[in-house]
């Protein structure tokens, strides 16, 4: 069941969004003389949003949350205090939509009804997003059979990559299965007009990818817009089938996805593809390489009206150069480049991009505009401590405009 019904007060405290034109993005389809424009294209094949005034939510993520704990500036074996954040790839994403750019959000997510539980939950209602769609298990005591994940992150510096240690056996969000949320009531009665998930929740548990398969099918039959990020983690996988399972699970999911981020790892690993060129460490990739294996994923994905990705080539563990690249009309969109980027906490850089890249798409339909706001917020969030951006929509748009560094009085 899901958790209770929203009331009137709650739903005033989301911020209202007036219904805009509804930008479209045309079909191209790749025949043999390279993009063609499909003149009498499919409704099917644009990116089409539902009015923002028929939907409750603007966007809606499926994924784990998790307390993250961070040992600030030295390192998690040797930590004597941590500050805690909550944190989880797919969440980060409604959260940056929300506290930056002012959408109104919810998460489909599931906590073990204890203090730690209600902690990660009072983390999620300071950031704004609706808890609406929070299920609640009851405690076993000591966390046996069931309980809410820990994330330890350190930062690193300089030659000292980031470290993460995640502690997320049996929780309550991996053991989500089909059947657990009503979608049918989420998109079709209450409505929402994007929907996002990604590889990590996927990638929890059997019941999750198969949880994850139902919801962006009847996001699909609603209307609603599906993202995903195909985020591919290794150690995920590894209990339940490794590579060829998470090739098998991503492939469906696939086939139900409009917008579809990653990055070179992501679609090698997680869908097949390769880049020409690229070494086992990904040490140098060639742009125009990459570009060449997103038109082969779109040719087979011709369900995919954008690709996105970011381009990050690591310098150290505090300089990176940063940038990023959207498909999308038949084209390919840069995003302005950030050079040498100093960064304090790249945990969440890549999460904050699709909220940006989302928010464009959502605000402007222009795949040009949307790729820089991406890739500036993800920029900017990697200034701040924990997985969530920091950033203003004021501040996301004065770095697209070149703007610089200088104190602001």
């Amino acid at each position: 069941m899901l958790a209770g019904a929203m009331s009137e007060a709650r739903a005033s405290s989301q911020p209202t969004v007036s219904p805009a034109q509804t930008p479209r993005i045309k079909s191209f389809h790749l025949g043999p003389g390279g993009f063609e424009v499909l003149a009498s294209a499919s409704p099917a094949m644009s990116l089409t949003l539902k009015p923002a005034a028929q939907c409750q939510f603007d966007q809606l993520s499926l994924g784990e949350v998790m307390l993250r704990l961070d040992p600030g500036e030295t390192r998690i074996r040797t930590a004597r205090s941590f500050t805690a954040w909550e944190g989880g790839g797919e969440y980060n994403v409604a959260r940056g939509l929300r506290k930056c750019f002012g959408l109104r959000t919810a998460v489909c997510t599931a906590f073990v009804d204890n203090e730690v539980g209600h902690l990660i939950e009072d983390f999620i209602m300071q950031g704004g997003v609706a808890t609406d769609f929070v299920q609640w298990r009851e405690d076993d005591g000591i966390g046996r059979t069931v309980r809410n994940g820990l994330n330890f992150t350190e930062r690193g510096f300089g030659v000292r990559g980031a470290v993460g240690v995640s502690d997320r056996g049996h929780t309550a969000a991996s053991q989500l299965k089909p059947g657990d949320f009503d979608w049918d009531k989420i998109f079709g009665e209450r409505g929402v007009r994007w929907f996002h998930t990604g590889g990590i929740f996927a990638a929890l548990s059997e019941t999750t990818a198969a949880l994850t398969i139902e919801a962006v099918k009847t996001a699909k039959k609603h209307g609603t817009v599906v993202s995903y990020d195909l985020n591919y983690r290794p150690s995920l996988w590894r209990s339940i089938g490794g590579l060829t399972k998470a090739r098998s699970v991503n492939r469906e999911i696939a086939k139900h996805v409009d917008v579809m981020i990653g990055n070179e790892e992501d679609f090698t690993a997680s869908l097949g593809f390769k880049v020409e060129g690229a070494d086992e460490n990904l040490s140098h990739l060639d742009t125009a390489a990459f570009k060449k294996m997103i038109t082969e994923v779109v040719a087979k994905y011709q369900n995919f009206q954008v690709v996105a990705t970011t381009l990050r080539k690591v310098i150290s563990a505090t300089t990176n150069d940063w940038s990023a690249i959207c498909y999308a009309d038949g084209q390919f969109h840069d995003s302005r480049v950030y050079p040498a980027l100093e960064i304090l906490d790249r945990v969440g850089g890549g999460d904050s991009f699709a909220s940006g890249l989302i928010y464009g798409l959502l605000k402007t339909g222009n795949a040009a505009k949307a790729v820089n706001y991406g890739a500036a917020h993800g920029a900017l969030a990697m200034t701040t401590p924990g997985d969530t951006s920091m950033a203003t929509l004021k501040e996301v748009e004065k770095l697209m405009a070149g703007g610089s560094a200088r104190v602001v009085r």
